[in-house]
């Protein structure tokens, strides 16, 4: 194979990093103290917390270009809601409002059931809120219609008296009354009708609605508090209460980070647990037990100083930022490791100078590539349309930025003074000088009193037994062909299990999931799901253009249009005033066939069905420019499909119209997740691949980080999938800051492997293996340390994070450790002169 080199980026960078390392360790106090200033300077910009807070949902977890938004603004300008004529059909938001939902195992709709649902209505509008020193109930704040408070369907059906029941007949899902049709499916669930008929025999739900007037947000806010208060110390032998409010995913959302608070202790205490335990050697000198400890603080000092920096800039701070810590601990301490590596590489009797440059040339190298490919991936996922993310990548990418920076200066010059204690062979402890010989001393002494050695043929600190064990037997064994060609099936077992995952992925965040898992209204959804999934939201369609509804040829095409909704599968009815019209028109022999008959006797018409005016918009003249009807939907088909099909059969239509539901602005993440999802990662690995070329001084080692990149997020894409955990801003938001983690293991060893003197493949991998196997695994424990309390978190989001970070350090270290070692002996790379 031709001899390729491309280290006329590496070689300056060595030779640059070597000097730093002398300066550091030549000046180890300065390098020490000016972080730790920088640090509390910029920590001062958590005194801005409360005020840098965005965790609204709607803002951070949507697209922020959706269409839904922009329909949303057609319909709230062209259709303004009526105060005095209610009508949550109408909203173009979710409005405000509390909701209940009682169940029973037996018939609900019994005299004795309901005068127990009636009392609970009752103790709800007669609740007493203070405010401004003043007590109000509901009736002050409610939405009304017609100067009343919106009422509750089934409750205004028995004229609020529970006897009523017995002499009432409903129908289910509409029932008639007069010239008035009322979704009794909204108010009634777990229905059974009688034999061949929609005559209701039975219900297992009921559920009412409490709608609140926008005009006093503080005023509805105390309110909904008192409802979920009221609720909550409600109780009752017969039936189940869950309930809910407009304010309620919101409020449980914001206390999602208090539930990790008590996590970040318990995760410093591990890894700082883990580092010392790592770093110690029975060697009293040789110990690095200090450099742990200064390793997990130099990351708390990049945590501190990239949120203060973010914070003191007024950078929007998400919730789904309280993950960074945790990343970033796993990094700075495997930065550590590698850095504690290479130093052990240095032959003991040179000046910490010498020790330190040599390190930094080694080390320095291998912690920029994977910074580099980290913070670009994590910078890259800044383009993306979700807040949350946004946030995320860019609070995850600036400490990251200020965690090489302090490995580099602060934990060096942790280094240095350590190698100053070990260069005058001091205690650890004590830091008074021992010997390093205990001839004729007990054991005791031995262990406690001594240190100082090191290889005397080397000039080298003594190899650690897990090194020892990567060199002298892992290597070895995965080098041999028989294990390459287990390898090789092992690998096709991973990727075949990756793609089905990725086939069978789902995509989509469930609302709910942004809560915690003990929250009062998982019940609620759990109730709706099982007893009011038959009918879905009712979309309302914009007729956007002057339509001449009195003309039959053009009325056609409108009703195309209408059978084109209907001939959906998951179209239950159509809601349109102009059918109401015409009906009605008919029933007391009105003409309508001509424009001015139509609107004449419109008047008239909307007289009698006032909400039905809320529908139409008229201009100066009196034309009707705008008017809107409704398609009802039942939950036969996933939501955001439905979206997509409505939007697709009103572009089909000849008459120009709009579709569009509050759901909407939720359900547009599922039409670009995929897609964004895969252009950020695909423009991440390009810049990786690009990356790796410049830094790592061999093209097909730089082409097997990147295929370790496409493979790792393949695997974690696909398992995460089996794992139950669908695509959506949040496992995006990891997937982003996969591309970056799945460089370091597979970095690491590749430049190791390329920058081996030996000439045999088998010999580089060994050796790559026999130098960095060991800070690679101590870095994968180290993140997953890091990691492992948020999976007992209740909150689906830091579960998440938890769930996907292990997979991927568990495929990336299967890469680092055995895949790739493996890949590069069987294409040769070629070899660095020295």
């Amino acid at each position: 194979m031709a001899r390729c080199r491309m280290d006329c980026i590496e070689k300056p960078l060595q030779s640059f990093f070597k000097k730093m390392g002398e300066s550091v360790g030549s000046n180890p106090w300065w390098f020490l103290i000016t972080p730790l200033i920088v640090s509390a300077a910029l920590g001062s910009g958590f005194y801005f917390t409360q005020d840098r807070l965005s965790n609204n949902i709607e803002e951070q977890f949507t697209p922020f270009n959706g269409p839904a938004k922009t329909e949303r603004k057609y319909f709230s300008e062209m259709f303004p809601e009526d105060d005095s004529m209610f009508s949550s059909l109408r909203q173009t938001t979710d409005g405000n409002y509390a909701t209940l939902i009682v169940t029973s195992e037996s018939n609900i709709l019994t005299v004795e059931m309901l005068k127990e649902i009636l009392s609970l209505d009752s103790k709800i509008r007669n609740m007493l809120v203070e405010f401004d020193k003043q007590s109000f109930k509901y009736e002050g704040i409610c939405a009304k219609v017609m100067e009343k408070c919106n009422l509750n369907i089934i409750l205004d059906i028995i004229d609020y008296t529970a006897k009523n029941i017995d002499t009432v007949t409903l129908t289910f899902p509409w029932y008639h009354t007069g010239n008035t049709t009322l979704p009794l499916y909204t108010s009634l669930g777990g229905v059974t009708t009688q034999r061949d008929t929609s005559v209701v025999k039975s219900a297992k739900a009921i559920q009412l609605y409490y709608y609140l007037k926008e005009d006093n947000k503080t005023k509805n806010d105390l309110w909904l508090e008192s409802f979920i208060s009221l609720i909550s110390n409600s109780s009752s032998p017969s039936l189940q209460v869950s309930y809910s409010t407009s304010m309620s995913m919101q409020w449980e959302f914001e206390k999602s980070p208090g539930s990790v608070i008590s996590l970040f202790a318990i995760t410093y205490s591990i890894a700082i647990t883990f580092s010392i335990m790592t770093c110690w050697r029975l060697d009293n000198v040789r110990t690095k037990v200090w450099v742990g400890y200064c390793g997990v603080l130099s990351t708390s000092l990049a945590v501190l100083s990239g949120f203060g920096l973010l914070l003191l800039v007024g950078q929007p701070f998400v919730m789904t930022a309280a993950s960074c810590p945790f990343m970033i601990l796993g990094i700075g301490i495997d930065d550590m490791f590698i850095m504690i590596s290479c130093w052990q590489k240095t032959r003991v009797l040179d000046s910490v100078p010498e020790r330190l440059g040599e390190t930094y040339k080694d080390a320095a190298i291998s912690i920029t590539i994977t910074t580099l490919t980290d913070v670009l991936a994590l910078f890259l996922g800044c383009i993306t349309p979700f807040g949350s993310v946004r946030s995320f990548c860019l609070y995850a990418g600036i400490c990251l930025c200020f965690c090489y920076f302090y490995s580099l200066t602060f934990l060096g010059a942790c280094m240095a003074l350590n190698g100053q204690r070990e260069a005058e062979n001091k205690h650890w402890i004590t830091c008074i000088k021992v010997p390093s010989d205990a001839s004729g001393k007990s054991k005791a002494f031995w262990l406690c009193c001594t240190g100082g050695r090191y290889n005397q043929d080397t000039e080298k600190e003594e190899t650690e037994p897990i090194s020892y064990f990567f060199e002298n037997f892992y290597g070895p064994f995965l080098t041999h062909k028989v294990t390459k060609v287990f390898v090789f099936f092992l690998y096709a077992g991973y990727l075949a299990a990756s793609i089905y995952g990725c086939v069978i992925l789902k995509e989509g965040l469930d609302t709910k999931n942004l809560a915690l898992d003990d929250s009062y209204i998982i019940n609620y959804y759990n109730h709706q799901e099982e007893h009011f999934n038959e009918y879905s939201f009712s979309a309302m369609v914009a007729i956007k253009q002057q339509f001449p509804y009195w003309d039959k040829d053009k009325r056609k095409e409108l009703d195309s249009c209408i059978l084109s909704f209907e001939s959906l599968k998951f179209v239950n009815n159509t809601i349109a005033w102009f059918i109401s019209y015409e009906n009605y028109a008919k029933r007391n022999n009105q003409p309508i066939s001509s424009q001015k008959d139509f609107l004449n006797n419109l008047r008239e018409f909307l007289q009698s069905d006032p909400f039905l005016a809320q529908d139409i918009q008229r201009t100066p003249e009196g034309k009707i420019k705008a008017s809107r009807f409704f398609l009802q939907t039942k939950n036969n088909t996933p939501m955001a499909d439905m979206m997509v099909e409505l939007r697709k059969t009103a572009e089909k239509c000849l008459v120009e119209l709009l579709v569009y539901h509050p759901a909407f602005i939720y359900f547009d993440q599922y039409t670009i997740i995929l897609d964004n999802t895969i252009q950020t990662m695909l423009t991440a690995v390009i810049v990786m691949l690009a990356i790796s070329l410049v830094l790592i001084p061999d093209p097909l080692c730089s082409l097997c980080v990147a295929f370790a990149i496409v493979s790792v997020i393949t695997g974690v894409t696909g398992f995460m999938s089996l794992w139950g955990i669908n695509l959506d801003s949040i496992s995006m938001i990891n997937l982003v800051m996969c591309i970056g983690f799945s460089v370091d293991f597979s970095a690491h060893i590749c430049y190791s492997f390329v920058s081996s003197p030996k000439t045999n493949v088998n010999e580089k991998a060994v050796d790559a293996l026999a130098l960095l196997g060991y800070p690679v695994l101590q870095g994968a424990l180290s993140t997953i340390l890091g990691v492992v309390v948020l999976s007992v978190s209740g909150s689906y989001i830091f579960r998440t994070f938890f769930k996907i970070v292990f997979l991927v350090i568990v495929f990336g270290l299967f890469h680092g450790l055995t895949f790739i070692p493996v890949f590069l002996t069987l294409f040769g790379a070629c070899s660095k002169s020295r």
